[in-house]
């Protein structure tokens, strides 16, 4: 069982880690600004369904390879990169109606949170930050690490679930404004795709 002040510790550092400018709150909030407070609960959860994996690969071992790999680090890296271009070029080529179309809104949703699982999954830097911040909080003595780690990575969920469903809903203000006007949906959907594509040129230049 980890103590009690542990958790305590380990949780408060999990919110400010959360609350840090950083490429997925930002994701959940021009998310949530375009689509509304339900499209960035769903990119939420999909974000920290990738975390589920992170910590998953941290408690088998499997994220020492993208720590000890360059090669699979920048594979995996690349492979993120590509993928937020090209939700950049679909930003920059979407039509503000479609935002009105019930049929393609359903379909939106389910595309949201994918996004937010491959986003989070393809960003090597997630993988060593948890190989590197979730161990310092398990202690041998005290049983199975990999079954500590599992727990610690739970309670960084609940703080991410915390954090970005907060930013998720008050950006959601913003994005029921967005509905009615397409001019300003057009300039969001701009934005949208800029920061995109800066998210993809800062994940394409990092380094293990």
């Amino acid at each position: 069982m980890i103590p009690i002040e542990t958790i305590a510790i380990f949780f408060a550092a999990s919110i400010t880690l959360g609350l840090a400018p950083g490429p997925d709150n930002i994701f959940v909030l021009t998310q949530s600004a375009l689509y509304g407070r339900k499209a960035g609960i769903l990119v939420t959860l999909g974000l920290c369904t990738g975390l589920l994996i992170h910590t998953a690969a941290v408690a088998l071992g499997i994220a020492a390879i993208f720590q000890t790999s360059v090669l699979a680090f920048n594979i995996l890296k690349i492979i993120g990169a590509l993928y937020l271009l090209y939700l950049a070029l679909q930003a920059f080529r979407a039509s503000p109606t479609t935002l009105d179309e019930e049929g393609k809104q359903e379909l939106l949703w389910h595309k949201l949170y994918r996004r937010g699982i491959i986003m989070n999954i393809t960003n090597p830097k997630v993988v060593i930050f948890f190989l590197a911040f979730l161990p310092q909080f398990a202690d041998p003595s005290l049983g199975s690490i990999s079954t500590q780690i599992l727990w610690l990575g739970t309670l960084f969920i609940v703080a991410t679930l915390l954090v970005f469903g907060t930013v998720a809903w008050f950006a959601g203000f913003l994005g029921e404004w967005l509905k009615s006007s397409a001019k300003a949906q057009l300039i969001m959907n701009r934005i949208a795709g800029t920061v995109f594509i800066g998210l993809a040129l800062r994940l394409a230049v990092t380094e293990p």
